[in-house]
């Protein structure tokens, strides 16, 4: 058995006050442990969304017909509620899990030596992101799924993985202002790219919210649009990325660019590739839920590719190995973020 350690009521005072100062003070992790928290959220936020497909797939957004309770009654699911209910509310805890994920990675972050405000706080909007999407969620089922809300659901969540992934990233780098790697063409491609594939995914959520899975077995609203003209909208814009991402590595390659943005730029390839595949299948096979729920995931993939695309275009003073990189020493008695 550990020992609890005695505190004094000053003690106890400035752990109210600022308990992550205070876990600073008394714990260091590695950077092995920091990374991990940081990667931790990663995964997470791209689980949710998996899982959120899930839920729309089984048929089951309405498995719990209300919110924050799962009924007017009661705030779990209930035996009478079947397997729909348990889905649904069993997505619903997984949040917890992400906050749990996100909270470590805050956590993490504040406490490593030396303290890198900025990394902190990229880990504080993931919070209130997550924050924001959970009463998203929540709007979500009060309009009974109302397609425009659930795409506004799964873009907010894009931002949250847009987040998690720039964290880790930043764990990697030093604070000081960030260098270009590439000429001012090379960024200006790179940009396009990044517009093209949100795009991409903007409009494959219009896919979705006029499509056939409802995420209700009952009649669910849709958006008022065609389908298969959407789709072959969706599939255009994948072919303008795909191309994009060719002519950046073309022109990576031509311009004898660091391997890393070069080999960043065949990740996305290759990605955009893979999905591609499991889209068309999905089309002619007339979107078989587990096809459109690897699809799902595939997006999370491209756009963490995407992402990872435009940070390989810059450099900081790299700081220690696969942890926090050096940044000013933190006052002793520095404010919480």
């Amino acid at each position: 058995m550990v020992p609890v350690p005695k505190l004094t009521r000053a003690e106890v005072a400035q752990a109210a006050r600022n308990p992550l100062l205070f876990v600073a003070d008394r714990w260091t992790p590695s950077p092995r442990t920091v990374r991990r928290a940081v990667l931790s959220a990663v995964v997470m936020a791209v689980a949710i969304v998996v899982t959120g497909g899930a839920v729309r797939l089984t048929g089951s957004g309405l498995g719990c017909p209300t919110w924050p309770k799962c009924t007017d009654e009661s705030l779990t699911t209930t035996s009478a509620m079947g397997l729909h209910g348990v889905i649904e509310f069993g997505n619903r805890m997984l949040t917890y899990v992400l906050c749990a994920a996100v909270g470590w990675a805050i956590v993490a972050a504040r406490a490593a030596k030396p303290w890198r405000r900025g990394v902190t706080r990229i880990g504080w909007a993931q919070f209130w992101v997550v924050m924001g999407n959970a009463v998203l969620g929540g709007i979500v089922v009060l309009v009974g799924l109302n397609p425009y809300t659930v795409a506004a659901h799964f873009l907010l969540s894009t931002a949250l993985i847009t987040l998690a992934v720039l964290m880790y990233h930043r764990l990697g780098e030093g604070d000081a202002a960030p260098k270009p790697l590439v000429g001012k063409a090379v960024s200006q491609l790179t940009w396009l790219l990044v517009v093209a594939a949100g795009l991409l995914v903007a409009v494959g959520t219009v896919v979705t919210g006029s499509g056939r899975h409802a995420g209700d077995s009952s009649d669910v609203h849709r958006i008022p649009l065609d389908w298969k003209l959407i789709s072959q909208l969706h599939a255009d814009l994948a072919w303008i990325v795909v191309a994009l991402s060719v002519a950046l590595w073309f022109v990576l390659k031509a311009v004898d660019a660091p391997d890393v943005p070069r080999r960043r730029a065949g990740e996305l390839f290759l990605i955009l590739m893979a999905q591609g595949v499991i889209g068309y299948v999905q089309y002619f096979l007339d979107t078989p839920e587990i096809l459109v729920g690897l699809h799902m995931l595939g997006s999370c993939l491209v756009w963490i590719a995407v992402v990872r695309v435009l940070l390989a275009q810059r450099e900081r003073p790299a700081g220690t190995a696969g942890g926090p990189a050096p940044a000013e020493p933190r006052p002793e008695h520095a404010p919480a973020v």
